[in-house]
């Protein structure tokens, strides 16, 4: 099991997810964060205004997989986020030790779905 974290911009949102539902992935979750990487004092305009590459608008996803997703969860993120442009994102893989669904008590990558 495998917890994928991406950070992406806001408008590829929608893209990102079209993506992931292609790919056969349904569980996410979607966070509204702040932060910037090396493009300190890079402009972006978001939603018509400028922002400042101080702290920028991002969408933080968070998704857990079985091993048998882990490319094709990578490659959908990848396909709806990418523009080419400064700022696309970054896209983090992580070991999921457990995972446990409250209502029924499964364990494990059946937990996941």
């Amino acid at each position: 099991m495998k917890l994928i974290i991406a950070i992406i911009k806001p408008d590829r949102l929608e893209a990102v997810k079209q993506e992931l539902y292609k790919a056969e992935v349904n569980l996410i979750t979607v966070n509204e964060v702040l932060g910037h990487g090396r493009q300190m004092g890079v402009t972006e305009v978001y939603r018509g205004a400028k922002e400042m590459g101080n702290l920028l608008r991002k969408i933080r996803l968070e998704i857990a997989v079985n091993e048998s997703f882990v490319e094709p969860t990578i490659n959908a993120i990848i396909k709806g986020a990418q523009t080419g442009n400064i700022g696309d994102g970054k896209i983090f893989v992580l070991d999921l030790v457990e995972c446990i669904r409250i209502r029924t008590e499964e364990r494990g990558g059946e937990a996941i779905g």
